[in-house]
């Protein structure tokens, strides 16, 4: 297996001089809806596309119920979700409320299983062709 990337024209807001620079970007070939996960899930399980939508979805309400009660998730190698935000800085403790805080996510630390996989794997460059850049934006 190989990750694919290409070359992009970009440039940075924080450069002050607003220099073009290129920078290597991850090609990614589209997204996987839901249920053509699902249907690759059954297919690999040998069970119905129905049940593994129902896992899924058990699974996924799951994981959110015990981010809300402030746990952490931890699915055995596959890796670990938890809540986490930003904050501003404030310069006295008494400032520091829920007002400050900012940028609400979820944190997903990959687990033994994907890090096994991204040390082995190889990186290879893909050509854009010119006639259409566009099109892989």
């Amino acid at each position: 297996m190989a990750l694919k990337y290409v070359v992009k024209k970009t440039v940075f807001g924080f450069d002050g001089t607003k220099t073009a620079k290129f920078v290597a970007r991850p090609l990614l070939a589209g997204t996987v809806d839901y249920t053509d996960f699902c249907d690759q899930i059954a297919k690999r399980g040998m069970i119905s596309c129905g049940v593994a939508r129902m896992v899924l979805d058990v699974a996924v309400d799951v994981l959110e119920w015990n981010m809300e009660n402030n746990f952490s998730v931890k699915l055995d190698d596959f890796g670990t979700f938890r809540p986490g935000f930003g904050s501003k800085s404030q310069e006295a403790e008494e400032k520091v409320n829920a007002d400050v805080l900012r940028h609400r996510k979820i944190i997903f630390t990959t687990g033994s299983r994907f890090k096994k996989m991204l040390s082995g794997v190889k990186i290879q460059k893909c050509e854009i062709p010119d006639t259409d850049e566009t099109a892989w934006k």
